[in-house]
């Protein structure tokens, strides 16, 4: 089986691990963190360029601390696609406001700002773009749209660490970005994630936010809960960090040959992922889009019958899902999407024959009766 996605682990992490377990320090709740979790958040921060980097237990995590520490509330309004893992509403609905939910492009799946325009209220505080599947939101009409309004922007990038808009890293443009550090993603910790911002003061409130809100032992000043970071897992992220470039160069190789291979078969029947001269993609997800949505089950299914771990991703979105459904919403282009994407693997694990593997499948199948 060619799974959809496989952690890159080595030796280097289990001595870090080990290392860990030998000093008996498996986590701490000092302020700055422990060791490992500094050492980790260093090494992000120099390689996003930003002034801080705050790591927490979970990209969902990381989204509740953001909407904390700008003090989105009961009685606030949060713009948000529903094209995207649930975490992103669930963490609005935990911060006591209310997810507004807004249309994707069919082009990149990523935030419609048009839309996000139409549905901003006197209420709205806050908008979160999702660079899904490691794509770039249009981040100039993002910023844009909030700076006109007065909205916080809290960046999604649990998905993108590595994609890049105006060469520039995806989670550094808002007032804070939300990564992820889950099992899956380009860089893992098992579960983890990581808070980063250019505010020093808002720095300062994620360190309290992630650890019950305290300073200095039983001092809690603000509102917080048990987010950190154990050490066990700060190490495993770090030596990961130490591979980020050599993995990413690993996805746009699979993902490149992918496309020359699957450029003929898929000519009409489905469009394949295209970056742009402004938006550079990690690769987290080779997602196709098929024209017809019986199509791409039939492809899915054979696919994975061969061996092959296509995947789709977010059908239902998150508004048509069974909690959600009272957050009532129109939203056409992200309902097109979900009955057509699908995923194929090309993380660092996959070798050049089992792209040629796919893509051969991916090819049969199209050329199969049952997806015309």
């Amino acid at each position: 089986m060619i799974p959809i996605n496989k952690p890159q682990l080595g030796e280097e992490e289990k001595r870090e691990v080990m290392s860990v377990m030998e000093e008996n320090a498996l986590t701490s709740a000092a302020s700055d963190g422990g060791k490992r979790v500094r050492d980790f958040e260093s090494l992000m921060r120099e390689y996003l360029g930003c002034k801080h980097v705050v790591a927490v237990n979970s990209g969902t995590a990381a989204l509740h601390a953001a909407l904390l520490a700008a003090e989105i509330g009961p009685g606030d309004e949060v713009l948000v696609p529903s094209f995207t893992f649930v975490a992103t509403a669930n963490a609005v609905v935990a911060s006591g406001a209310k997810p507004v939910f807004v249309d994707v492009n069919k082009q990149d799946y990523t935030i419609d700002v048009s839309d996000a325009k139409r549905k901003t209220t006197k209420k709205t505080k806050a908008v979160i773009p999702v660079h899904l599947y490691g794509h770039p939101c249009d981040m100039d009409a993002v910023s844009e749209l909030a700076q006109k309004r007065s909205l916080a922007v809290i960046e999604d990038a649990c998905q993108s660490l590595g994609s890049t808009y105006k060469k520039r890293q995806t989670g550094t443009f808002g007032q804070m970005g939300c990564f992820s550090m889950y099992a899956s993603k380009v860089l893992t910790s098992g579960e983890g994630g990581a808070i980063t911002t250019d505010d020093s003061d808002l720095a300062d409130k994620l360190k309290m936010i992630r650890n019950h809100g305290m300073v200095k032992g039983y001092d809690t000043r603000i509102l917080g809960l048990n987010m950190r970071l154990p050490e066990l897992a700060a190490a495993i992220a770090k030596v990961q960090m130490t591979k980020l470039a050599a993995m990413l160069a690993a996805r746009r190789k699979n993902a490149e040959l992918m496309s020359e291979l699957l450029q003929g078969a898929a000519a009409k029947e489905v469009s394949l992922p295209q970056e742009s001269d402004d938006r550079v993609f990690n690769w987290y997800l080779y997602t196709i889009c098929f024209a017809k949505g019986a199509a791409r089950d039939s492809v899915m299914a054979r696919l994975q019958k061969e061996g092959i771990g296509a995947t789709v991703y977010y059908d239902p979105p998150v508004h048509k899902t069974p909690y959600y459904r009272k957050f009532a919403a129109r939203l056409p282009a992200t309902e097109w999407c979900a009955g057509r994407v699908l995923s194929l693997p090309v993380h660092p694990g996959v070798q050049d024959g089992d792209v040629r593997r796919t893509a051969a499948e991916m090819a049969l199948a199209l050329s199969s009766p049952m997806a015309s």
